[in-house]
């Protein structure tokens, strides 16, 4: 795994300012402390904080693939003493013997640098304490961030499998029903019949078409759901009747596919299926600053007896909202006296 400070183009910069800040510091102290020659002070602290930046930079690669991996507390701490002693060695080593090198007839500067190799040796190991310390919070910071990408890699397909159950749950139910109806058509009037089956194939091949894409405008949902009213007329007949005021500015508003049928479905089921008289059902569509309001109003008879529980339609519509929006204000149900009403509140754009 590369290098934090080779990823990061800002970190590297950083990285090599503090560096050349410290030799700056370093090359004033010999100069002006140790009485240095100007030269020599520059060549010794460029030689031993070049060194040590080197061997920094490397430390990383010996945590990431040798000490994280231990497991035991005691291995840990036996691991950073040996290669804090190796690191300090090498450093205090290589940087020795270079200045001998170069300054090998200046006697004065030679004595010099004997005597500073114990509290440089206290400097290497301030030093790599410190690499240590902010290698493990990149470390940490690095892991922790994988982490929270794996976590919401996993939550959205989560989300998309929960998103995907609810909706394979609304078709099969809606075939049951209009299959059961289609039987009943067969020995009463198999023309109906068979005009049923025919709206029924449209309706399907429409929510298999889009079954891959989540949304869909609201012009092409409402075609569909008037595919789904046609069949129900063939059903109901009289009983049924369905208006519908839909601005234009509406019919382009983004909405979850296959939304509207489990609000008509609901509608028929509360309002059409026990009454003898016809019945209207009355969608509409205002739009505002955030959101686009669709609302579904049906009559019904309150001294019918209606099904109980809030229904698998309408459930799925609150938690396909909840998973796409992550809101809970966007479903709304109202029932009046004699007037049902089902509000949806679709935000003008998806949050993410």
């Amino acid at each position: 795994m590369l290098n934090p400070f080779i990823k990061n183009r800002h970190y590297l910069i950083t990285y090599l300012t503090v560096w050349l800040v410290v030799a700056i510091i370093q090359t004033a102290i010999l100069n002006y402390y140790q009485d240095l020659d100007l030269i020599i002070s520059l060549i010794d602290s460029l030689v031993f904080n070049l060194f040590l930046a080197i061997i920094g930079f490397s430390l990383w690669y010996i945590l990431r693939f040798s000490i994280k991996e231990q497991h035991s507390s005691f291995d840990l701490v036996i691991n950073h003493l040996i290669t804090g002693i190796v690191t300090i060695a090498i450093w205090l080593g290589g940087g020795y013997y270079l200045m001998v090198f170069l300054e090998s007839e200046n006697t004065e500067y030679l004595d010099f640098l004997k005597l500073s190799l114990p509290w440089r040796a206290i400097i290497g190991t301030f030093f790599y304490l410190i690499f240590i310390l902010i290698y493990y919070v990149m470390m940490y910071y690095e892991d922790l961030q994988q982490k929270l990408k794996i976590e919401s890699e996993l939550s959205n397909l989560v989300r998309e499998a929960e998103l995907n159950a609810l909706k394979s749950q609304i078709n099969p139910h809606f075939l049951f029903n209009s299959l059961n109806s289609i039987s009943s058509l067969t020995m009463t009037d198999p023309d109906k019949a068979q005009e049923m089956v025919i709206k029924l194939s449209d309706f399907m091949r429409y929510s298999l078409s889009h079954d891959r894409r989540e949304t869909t405008t609201l012009r092409r949902e409402l075609e569909n759901a008037e595919r789904y009213l046609d069949i129900e007329k063939i059903r109901f007949g009289r009983r049924l009747k369905y208006v519908s005021n839909i601005p234009e500015a509406c019919l382009e508003q983004q909405i979850p596919n296959m939304i509207l049928q489990p609000l008509l479905e609901n509608a028929i089921k509360h309002g059409v299926h026990n009454s003898t008289e016809e019945v209207l059902i009355d969608l509409s569509c205002q739009m505002n600053e955030e959101f686009a309001e669709l609302h579904i109003l049906n009559d019904f008879d309150p001294e019918a007896n209606r099904p109980k529980g809030e229904g698998i339609g309408l459930k799925n519509i609150r938690n396909r909202l909840q998973l796409l929006y992550h809101r809970t204000d966007l479903f709304e149900v109202r029932m009046g006296k004699i007037e049902f009403e089902v509000i949806l509140r679709i935000p003008k754009r998806k949050e993410s």
